[in-house]
């Protein structure tokens, strides 16, 4: 989150130029909002104060150059007196807020009836916790701005949704076992981490298994490995050692993407023992 010159919060995401459906979205809410403020004859500076927050801010958002948040919806809602109507437009937001690519993504995810996912670097993002996702965000090189980590942390809990569905997608997760060994965050965020995964893998529509370093087969090599299912029988995959890690969706490519993640499954322990050893390895921290 950036701050104002004058210590006030900003509360809001830059918009990204290259997601122009969101844009426009955005542009859309900040003319209503200014709307709404010249019919009540506030200026921007008293506007801005009585929301708490700096001019710059309001300029921005009005300009559809800020993504507001919602507190920033209910608190405009408030002062203008807007009985709910500025409130509502939070769920034009619930969409432009997150990165374009995370949103499609989390689109497909509530679509599927399958998913399956082989992770080689890092605990998969529907496992992870917003403790760990967060520590993986702020260490990343060059680092992302505290705004851009906000952003993408809110994207990444945003995905759980998939597991409030019903009826609940069919979900098999295949973890590196390297991913399980390195603490990131410190010890009681890790730990928090693997009592999650312990949780989520013993949901019934799930599937959870790790791959443990030992394995002397490994078909997972190359690379993770994506793969979605739809209703309609249609599918889309990636992986990053297969057709220069582009999305496929062609029933060939499915195929070999469906083999290698089989096949890495079948090498992998068993979901049975894959609980024992997130058990175990939380006994140890």
């Amino acid at each position: 989150m950036s701050v104002n010159s004058d210590g006030t919060e900003e509360p809001g995401w830059e918009v990204d130029p290259e997601d122009e459906q969101g844009a426009a979205v955005v542009a859309a809410v900040g003319r209503q909002l200014k709307v709404w403020r010249e019919t009540a004859g506030l200026r921007v500076s008293d506007f801005a104060a009585r929301m708490g927050y700096g001019e710059d801010l309001v300029r921005k958002v009005e300009s559809g150059r800020r993504i507001p948040r919602p507190e920033y919806l209910d608190k405009a809602d408030e002062v203008l007196r807007a009985e709910g109507r500025i409130a509502s437009m939070k769920k034009d937001m619930e969409q432009a807020r997150y990165p374009k690519r995370v949103r499609d993504l989390a689109k497909m995810e509530e679509r599927a009836v399958e998913i399956g996912s082989y992770s080689i670097h890092t605990v998969h993002g529907l496992l992870q916790t917003e403790e760990h996702a967060r520590a993986l965000f702020e260490m990343r090189q060059p680092p992302y701005s505290h705004a851009e980590v906000d952003r993408y942390l809110a994207a990444r809990m945003a995905r759980k949704s998939v597991y409030d569905r019903d009826p609940a997608a069919s979900i098999t997760l295949v973890q590196e076992e390297a991913t399980l060994r390195r603490p990131i965050g410190g010890k009681l965020v890790w730990q928090r981490q693997l009592e999650h995964i312990a949780e989520v893998a013993e949901m019934r529509n799930i599937a959870f298994q790790i791959m443990p370093l030992e394995v002397e087969s490994h078909a997972g090599m190359h690379g993770g490995i994506e793969i979605l299912k739809f209703p309609d029988g249609s599918a889309i995959g990636k992986s990053e050692g297969a057709f220069g890690g582009r999305p496929v969706s062609s029933p060939r490519d499915i195929r070999i993407l469906e083999l290698r993640y089989g096949m890495i499954r079948a090498q992998a322990l068993t979901p049975r023992e894959s609980l024992a050893f997130i058990e175990h390895a939380l006994g140890e921290t």
